[in-house]
C-alpha cells in the first residue's frame, strides 16, 4: 500500500478517535471542570500506555533530537488540551472545533517551512479540506444567555454580550489551534524516528506529573459518576487518535496532519446526533468540501 495512502488512512483514523474525544471531554468539562478533565484524561492514557511501550519500546532509540521533539510534542498537547477544554466550559463544541480544526493546516505550513516538499495540486486540496472543516463545524446562532431584562433591552444587549463571548472563545481556540498544530508537527517528526509508542507517551507523562498530581495533592482532582466513562472514553480515544496519526505521519506529514484536522467537522456531525443541533445549508457544503477533498487526495495517492 502506498505512503501517501497510508497518511491518509492515518490522519483519518486520527480524527474519528479525535472527534470521540472532543465530544466525551467536553461533557465531562462541564461535569467536574476543565482541569480535572484533562488530569483523567491524561491519568487513564499514560495507564493504557505504559504496559506496551514498557514491553514493545526500546529506550535506546531515544536520541538527543528524539527527546526534544518528544518533550515539545508533549508540552504542547497539553498546553492546548487545557486550553481547549477551558473554552468547552465558556462556548459551542463546534465553534471551538472549527478555530482548533486549523491546526492541521499550522502544522502543514510548518512542515513546508521546514523543507518538506508539498505539490501544488496537493497543497490545494489540503486548503480544500481545511476550508471544508472549518465551514462545517462552525455552529450558527446567538449563544448569547436568556436576558432578565424586557424584550427589547434583551434584544440590545444580547449581540454585545455574544460577541465578546465569541471573542474569548476564539482567542482560547486560536491558542488551541496553533499548540496543537505545533504538537502535530513534532510529534510526527518524533514518529519518524522513533516507534511511535514513544509519540504517545510524553503527553500523558506531562499531564499526569503538571495537571494531575498536583491537582490530586490538593485533593481537587474532581470525578463524578456520570464523567467516568467520559474521560476514560476520551482518555482512551486520545491514545487511538495519536497512534493513528503519528502511524500516518511516517509516511506523508502534511497529508496526515491536515487530515486529522476532520475531527472538528465530525464533532459537528455527531453533536447534531447527540445533542440535536441542526446542522445549516453552510455546515452541509462544508461536509461535502471535506468528503470531495478527501476522495481526490485519496485519489491521487500513489
Amino acid at each position: 500500500m502506498g505512503g501517501s495512502v497510508l497518511a491518509v488512512i492515518g490522519g483519518l483514523g486520527a480524527a474519528l478517535c479525535w472527534t470521540v474525544s472532543a465530544l466525551c471531554a467536553s461533557s465531562a468539562s462541564q461535569a467536574i471542570g476543565a482541569n480535572s478533565t484533562l488530569g483523567w484524561v491524561m491519568l487513564i492514557g499514560l495507564v493504557i500506555v505504559i504496559p506496551p511501550t514498557a514491553v514493545l519500546a526500546d529506550p535506546r532509540q531515544l536520541t538527543p533530537a528524539a527527546l526534544a521533539l518528544l518533550s515539545a510534542a508533549g508540552a504542547s498537547n497539553v498546553a492546548g488540551l487545557l486550553v481547549e477544554y477551558l473554552a468547552f466550559r465558556r462556548g459551542k463544541v463546534g465553534v471551538i472545533t472549527a478555530i482548533a480544526s486549523t491546526e492541521g493546516m499550522v502544522a502543514a505550513v510548518i512542515s513546508a517551512v521546514a523543507g518538506a516538499r508539498l505539490g501544488l495540486v496537493t497543497g490545494l486540496l489540503l486548503g480544500l479540506v481545511t476550508l471544508g472543516v472549518a465551514v462545517s463545524a462552525a455552529s450558527p446562532g446567538n449563544d448569547a444567555p436568556p436576558s432578565e431584562d424586557t424584550p427589547a433591552e434583551g434584544a440590545r444587549r444580547a449581540p454585545a454580550g455574544s460577541r465578546r463571548r465569541t471573542v474569548h472563545w476564539s482567542v482560547l481556540a486560536v491558542t488551541a489551534a496553533l499548540l496543537f498544530g505545533v504538537s502535530l508537527y513534532t510529534t510526527g517528526r518524533a514518529g519518524q524516528q522513533v516507534p511511535v509508542l514513544w509519540a504517545v507517551l510524553p503527553a500523558r507523562l506531562f499531564g499526569s506529573a503538571l495537571v494531575a498530581a498536583p491537582l490530586a495533592a490538593r485533593r481537587r482532582l474532581r470525578l463524578t459518576r456520570r464523567a467516568l466513562p467520559l474521560v476514560a472514553a476520551a482518555g482512551a480515544a486520545e491514545v487511538l487518535g495519536v497512534l493513528s496519526y503519528a502511524t500516518g505521519a511516517r509516511h506523508d506529514l502534511p497529508v496526515a496532519a491536515v487530515l486529522a484536522s476532520q475531527f472538528a467537522a465530525l464533532t459537528a456531525v455527531g453533536a447534531y446526533f447527540i445533542h440535536g443541533q441542526r446542522l445549516s445549508r453552510s455546515q452541509f457544503a462544508g461536509l461535502a468540501a471535506v468528503v470531495a477533498g478527501v476522495t481526490l487526495l485519496s485519489a491521487i495517492s500513489p
